[in-house]
């Protein structure tokens, strides 16, 4: 199976249970109809001025540059985002060693 036949897949999942809920939903999953969603998502991201990372929810939340809040529930996009921890540097809200 190929990239975009799982795309399309995991796409009709998606319409099928957005279906149960009696939501429309609209699936572009190669072409220039992705080509154009790929765009505005990307000028959409551009007016993000800050970033929240909680890895142990879940969950990231954009700010946008007019106030307004995204959340995005992925249980990995967190974790790429978070920096990982560093021992080797102090800076000076760090306690002094105790040796």
């Amino acid at each position: 199976m190929d990239k975009n036949e799982k795309a399309r897949e995991a796409a009709e999942r998606v319409l099928q249970l957005e279906a149960e809920l009696e939501a429309e939903g609209d699936a572009r999953t190669g072409g220039d109809e992705l080509a154009h969603s790929r765009a505005v998502l990307h000028q959409w991201v551009d007016t993000v001025v800050a970033v929240v990372a909680s890895p142990g929810v879940g969950r990231v939340t954009l700010i946008h540059a007019d106030g307004g809040q995204t959340k995005i529930a992925s249980p990995s996009l967190p974790f790429l985002l978070s920096r990982p921890a560093r021992f080797d540097a102090q800076d000076e809200n760090s306690p002094p060693d105790a040796g």
